[in-house]
This record gives structure tokens, C-alpha cells and sequence, in this order.
């Protein structure tokens, strides 16, 4: 089996090598900040998934400098996407947002920038500053979905209910955004596989062009940490994620782009699964399982399991 992955996307979009480079905006979350809550979703890190970004007390040029330093070996020649990635990124002043967006976008070799928010926290003035933005390098808008089943986003405290995603992606494409990226989390407490096949479905028709698939990482000092050692949960194993995801790129339109399979959890935080520190072998396996699949007949499975459901 095939699939239309982010290094074939960026190849044909681009023409050249692409390295993405995370970058803290400085922004906080309305689930963090009394608008909705003080705590942020469950399973979410002190640096609001941006375990990875850049330090948010240096300018967003400086930002993107430093990690085109550290990264320079792996991609001597080639161009950059900006990731906006730590917290909510469209969360702010609207003269803010277009004063860091347009620093990033004034790096010449940074040929697009992507942006980590939520689907409510897309105002009329957001979409339109990113419309504007969109005229000038590549705006792509990455959601954080999780899952569609609203007892589950009720207890990973989203937020917000699935048709406030729909809304937010019929508005993304009315502006033109060519990669509107969903994350999807795999493995959380209280679904089953069918529920999770359920959520990448549904994401595949929803008109969005790209999709992470995410494994559930357990990090320390989260509130999904205490839920863990309380017992109250099991992660997946290793074995049945590499099953879970090969189901899932199954099921998905074959344009659509798979910008992650799995995730990273930062080492120094992460309490479990524990395999998953072992990237490469995992992605091996991956590679090697979605190969030998059969997307017809995992489709077949797919559709009758929901018809019996």
C-alpha cells in the first residue's frame, strides 16, 4: 500500500529539500489562561506541545537563526518552513500576530509558514489577516482536533465541540489555505480502535488536506500523568500502534497528506510508552507494515465494522 507523505509533498511543492523549524510565539491558550480553563487540555506539557520550539524570549528572525544552526548539517542547501508551534497561535493581538507571521516570512529562505492553533480561535480577523498573509508565501493552519467522540473531548477538557472543527475548516478553505493539517491523537483513555478509525474517517472527509497522527505520550507534571499512575488507563503497545496506523492511512483519501505517524515526547518528560523513544525502529516497522498492507481489503474491514456497529 501507498501513501502521499510529507517529504513527497514537500518534493513536488517545493522542488528541493524542506526542514521545518519549531518556534515559540510567546502566546498562551484560552485553556490556560481562565478563558476556558487554567489547566490546558490533559495531556499537555508546561510548554504547550512546544517541547521542541524555540526559546520564546528571543525574536522570531533570531528563532529561526538559531535553528537553522543546529540543523544546517542535515540541510545544507535547502529551504525552511516557519512552525509556529508552542501553545495557541492565533491567540492574540491581531497587530502581533501579523508583525510575527511577517518577520518569519521576510527570511528569504523560509518558503512558508505553518501555524498551531485551534478551531476556535480562528476570528474574522485572524482569517483575514491570513488570507492577506497567504498572498505572499504559503500560510498552512495546523488544528488540534484529537478526536470527534465529545465524551472524550470532554475529558481531555478541548474545549469545544466537533462542529466548531467543521466550521473552522469550511472557513480555511474559503480563504484559499492549501494544507490545513489535523492533529489526531491515538491511544486516548476510554477509545477503542473503532472509535480512533472513527476520528481519522472523519478527518478524511472533512475537507482538510493533511493529517498528524499522534501517539498518546504520558509527560510528567501533567494531569493525564496522574490518571496514568492512578492506574486508571493503559498506553498502546508498540505492536498495536504499528497495526492502528497502518488501519488508519487505509482508510484515508489517498490525496491526502500524512504529516506525521507517530510523535515525539520529550525524553526528560516522558513517563510512557517507552518504546516510542526509539523513533527510527518504530518508523521502520511502520514503513514496512503500510507496505504489505491492503488498503482494499482494510477499507472492506473498515466499512463493515461501522455497518455492524
Amino acid at each position: 500500500m501507498e501513501y502521499y507523505g510529507f517529504s513527497q509533498y514537500l518534493k513536488e511543492r517545493f522542488g528541493t529539500k524542506v526542514y521545518k523549524v519549531a518556534l515559540h510565539a510567546g502566546l498562551t491558550c484560552p485553556n490556560r489562561d481562565g478563558t476556558l480553563g487554567t489547566g490546558g487540555c490533559i495531556f499537555c506539557s508546561a510548554d504547550g506541545s512546544g517541547d521542541f520550539a524555540e526559546q520564546a524570549a528571543f525574536s522570531v528572525s533570531c528563532q529561526i537563526q538559531k535553528a537553522k544552526e543546529r540543523v544546517k548539517h542535515k540541510n545544507p542547501n535547502g529551504v525552511y518552513i516557519a512552525y509556529f508551534q508552542a501553545f495557541t497561535n492565533t491567540y492574540g493581538p491581531i497587530d502581533y500576530l501579523e508583525r510575527i507571521f511577517s518577520e518569519a516570512m521576510e527570511e528569504e529562505d523560509v518558503v512558508a509558514i505553518s501555524i498551531a492553533t485551534r478551531p476556535d480561535c480562528l476570528s474574522d480577523d485572524v482569517l483575514a489577516l491570513l488570507k492577506r498573509l497567504n498572498k505572499r508565501k504559503p500560510v498552512w493552519v495546523e488544528l488540534g482536533l484529537q478526536t470527534i467522540h465529545e465524551k472524550s473531548a470532554v475529558y481531555i477538557r478541548r474545549g469545544y465541540e466537533t462542529p466548531v472543527f467543521d466550521e473552522a475548516v469550511k472557513k480555511l478553505r474559503a480563504i484559499g489555505i492549501e494544507q490545513i493539517i489535523v492533529h489526531v491523537i491515538l491511544g486516548l483513555p476510554g477509545e477503542d480502535k473503532s472509535m480512533m478509525l472513527q476520528t481519522v474517517d472523519y478527518v478524511g472527509h472533512s475537507g482538510a488536506s493533511g493529517i498528524k497522527l499522534q501517539l498518546l505520550h504520558v509527560l510528567k507534571h501533567t494531569d493525564l500523568a496522574k490518571e496514568y499512575q492512578a492506574g486508571k488507563f493503559e498506553v498502546l503497545t508498540q505492536d498495536e500502534y504499528i497495526t492502528l496506523v497502518t488501519e488508519c492511512i487505509a482508510i484515508l483519501p489517498e490525496h491526502m497528506v500524512i504529516h506525521r505517524m507517530t510523535g515525539d515526547g520529550s525524553r526528560k518528560n516522558l513517563i510512557a510508552p517507552m518504546w516510542s523513544t526509539d523513533k527510527k525502529k518504530v518508523l521502520n516497522q511502520l514503513h514496512q507494515a503500510i507496505s504489505n498492507a491492503d488498503r482494499a481489503a482494510l477499507r472492506k474491514k473498515f466499512a463493515q465494522g461501522t455497518a455492524d456497529a
